[in-house]
């Protein structure tokens, strides 16, 4: 089958090239004509595990294309997926101005079927006007259908989500809008096992704003129960732990630390606040959701802050600088709260972070950046530990402890056992234990 995609972003690049890999062709569609230099010559603009060969292997076979043209997307296939990006506004509403666009041009390029496809997480009731905005700017009477179908890809092992999902959402009007989806997804059911789930469109868009919120508030809730164990004497590991075998929590997002990042948590919660306001229902859990994760990061930084005592020209590592392992995405993460932070506290930064250094250099120039963890935590003050990379679990503590000029390390991800920091002679603080 062939698919167009428009929005060579996170989603719609990993979504293409998985397409492609089950044996579609695709043709990937963005508007930013570096970009698709770029991909042209398999120079990705992202890191994700994988994804520069996949994509590399289906150009090579001729499977995965890429254009700038969204008049070239409309007449390659009778399937296009709109994967644009939809960013906050200030009140923390999704802006709909790309996906509008896509709606606008695609309308006005068509001569015969198509099916448009919300790929890009969007607020419940976007099909209705996606579809209202083809009709007014479509040049004749042609048939289309409108769907949604939310991802559901983790950052850091998105190829694996897409090809072995949990399950599968689509939202349609029509028989024929679902036996094309059907037909497209048939080998991604037959391989993993996974159920297809066919809903109306606005039970669709609902869900991934629903599942994300819900994820976001298991995170805030064990953040907020690490607190009562920092007071009380407790361990959220042992808590956490403890709670999670219970087969109706599970153990998955019960891991304390410095709070939700990234580009899909902050976002979705924002926007399922606001939709929830604008419909007349005050979501107030979600309220306190987003109070947690924000009090979370201020908590960390005031414990550096009560052991530095002055943070002025103080040397601080900062180690990690994804919102999480895996990708270069610092959309949200933790490390621009305390970057931007430290600096307006005139400390100096040494920062580390596999592959995020490039990305996060653009925001923050001035830094010293490293390569090597030990090389970034030399002559260091104190050292704060913002990203979970199995990089920093495996590392040489005796020559962290050698390199700084004071051995404190503030941990947000509680990679270290309190216990054995103490005997090695850190002064070590994470988060409830």
């Amino acid at each position: 089958m062939k698919i167009s995609i428009v929005g060579t972003g996170y989603v719609g690049l990993v979504t293409g090239a998985c397409f492609a890999e089950i044996g579609h062709d695709v043709l990937c569609v963005d508007n930013d004509d570096a970009k698709i230099e770029r991909l042209k010559t398999l120079d990705m603009p992202i890191y994700e595990e994988g994804l520069e060969e996949l994509v590399t292997r289906h150009v090579d076979a001729g499977r995965l294309r890429f254009s700038i043209s969204i008049e070239e997307g409309t007449h390659y296939a009778q399937v296009i997926f709109i994967a644009v990006g939809t960013p906050p506004g200030s009140q923390g509403q999704a802006d709909m101005s790309y996906v509008e666009r896509v709606g606008r041009e695609v309308a006005q390029h068509m001569s015969d079927y198509r099916l448009l496809v919300e790929k890009s997480t969007v607020p419940v009731n976007t099909g209705k006007q996606l579809k209202r905005t083809i009709e007014k700017y479509s040049k004749a009477d042609i048939p289309f259908d409108i769907a949604s179908n939310p991802e559901f890809l983790r950052e850091g092992r998105a190829i694996r989500d897409a090809l072995n999902p949990d399950r599968i959402v689509i939202g349609v009007e029509t028989e024929r809008a679902g036996s094309i989806l059907g037909e497209l997804y048939e080998p991604i059911v037959r391989r993993s096992g996974c159920e297809l789930l066919v809903m109306d469109i606005a039970s669709a868009e609902l869900t991934k704003h629903a599942s994300n919120s819900f994820l976001a508030m298991k995170i805030s809730f064990i953040n907020a129960v690490s607190r009562v164990c920092e007071l009380t004497g407790a361990d959220i590991e042992r808590v956490a732990h403890g709670m999670g075998l219970d087969k109706r929590i599970g153990p998955s997002f019960l891991k304390a630390g410095v709070g939700y990042g990234g580009s899909c948590f902050p976002k979705d919660v924002d926007a399922f606040v606001r939709i929830a306001d604008e419909v007349g229902y005050d979501f107030a859990i979600l309220k306190c959701v987003q109070a947690i994760n924000k009090d979370q990061r201020k908590r960390l930084m005031q414990k550096l802050q009560e052991e530095l005592w002055v943070v002025a020209e103080k040397t601080i590592a900062i180690l990690g600088l994804a919102f999480k392992p895996g990708t270069d995405d610092i959309r949200e993460a933790p490390s621009l709260y305390f970057a931007e932070k430290l600096l307006e506290a005139k400390a100096h930064l040494r920062l580390w972070d596999p592959v995020a250094n490039a990305k996060f250099a653009a925001c923050y120039p001035a830094p010293a950046y490293f390569t090597d963890p030990v090389e970034c935590v030399r002559g260091a003050d104190a050292a704060v530990l913002l990203t979970d990379w199995p990089q920093l679990k495996a590392l040489d503590l005796a020559k962290v402890k050698a390199a700084m000029a004071c051995p404190i390390v503030i941990d947000g991800r509680n990679l270290f056992d309190p216990a054995d920091m103490a005997a090695r002679g850190f002064t070590y603080h994470c988060v409830g234990r």
